[in-house]
């Protein structure tokens, strides 16, 4: 039990702060489960409305749990546990939540902060993409289970081939802590290896041979960089969509919607659609094309993250 007056306000993830009418249904009740409070600052983490329940009804102690971590740490914990019970975070309180995790944890997976904050990993993808936190260098991600893996899978692999060359006595384990890769990854590379084999699988050496970073996308498009258009994909589309076609999976709303938007894509009549564009309106059209591209990028990129995660 903890005397009000020595309890500090939460650094909360509702942006609008307390709801005065929950305060006043709190005040109500008979007992609240524990305020979680951050013992180094006496800061409370989760039980704001309890505590201002608390102060309304002139209660001098209430019952606390103590937190010992950091303030990102409080911050998470806060986020989890008011996305966990109580009245709901709304969804502006979730998309700022991930914001600010993002910048405090940047190697943490979309997956993990969506997990935290209520929201699905495309939306947390979306907010990174956004974000101004310096993690554009970061070269791993840490998923759900607490787990690093590399953003650029080839550059793990790449390295627990140099490893193995280098000292062939080496566990997997060794492998792959000093690889950042998993331990079935490194078992994959040795095995590789020993058969006289290349350690990157086809699609990663694909993608390595058009200059792309293995996952992001950048590969399938075949982005020039002197800023002329784009070298035509490295895969047979219409094939790929004639099999989608013939996948009884594929054959949901957002299923039938996807197909219809990449057929054109497979057609590839873009000389002629370019043919019909209006002078006067070229430019535009050029700019719409170019965030179309932008999208269809992005949408790639998140594909791809919740494959590897």
């Amino acid at each position: 039990m903890v005397p009000v007056s020595e309890l500090l306000p939460s650094d909360s993830p509702r942006l609008r702060g307390e709801d005065a009418e929950h305060v006043r249904l709190l005040a109500e009740a008979d007992e609240w489960p524990p305020l979680l409070v951050r013992r180094s600052t006496m800061r409370v983490i989760d039980g704001m409305h309890r505590l201002r329940a608390a102060q309304l009804t002139g209660q001098s102690r209430v019952p606390v749990r103590f937190f010992d971590g950091t303030e990102e740490a409080a911050f998470v914990a806060a986020v989890r546990l008011n996305a966990e019970h109580g009245l709901p975070l709304s969804r502006a309180d979730r998309l700022g939540a991930a914001a600010r995790i993002i910048a405090s944890h940047p190697q943490w997976s979309d997956r993990r902060i969506a997990e935290t904050t209520g929201l699905g990993a495309s939306s947390v993808a979306s907010v990174r993409a956004r974000s101004t936190a310096p993690h554009e260098q970061l070269k791993i991600r840490v998923g759900r289970d607490g787990r690093a893996r590399p953003l650029d899978p080839a550059a793990g692999r790449l390295q627990a081939s140099r490893l193995i060359a280098a000292k062939p006595g080496s566990t997997l384990k060794e492998i792959a802590e000093q690889a950042g890769i998993s331990v079935a990854t490194a078992k994959d590379v040795r095995d590789r290896v020993r058969a006289g084999q290349d350690p990157l699988p086809r699609k990663q050496r694909d993608a390595v041979a058009h200059g792309a970073r293995p996952g992001s996308g950048a590969g399938m498009i075949g982005a020039r960089s002197d800023g002329r258009a784009p070298a035509p994909a490295s895969i047979d589309l219409s094939a790929v969509l004639e099999r989608m076609l013939r996948d009884p999976s594929m054959r949901t709303d957002t299923g039938r919607a996807l197909l219809q938007l990449l057929r054109p894509h497979a057609e590839g009549k873009w000389s002629q659609l370019a043919a019909g564009v209006p002078e006067h309106r070229a430019a535009t059209v050029a700019r719409a094309a170019k965030l179309c591209a932008e999208q269809w990028l992005r949408l790639a990129q998140q594909l791809e993250a919740v494959h590897a995660e």
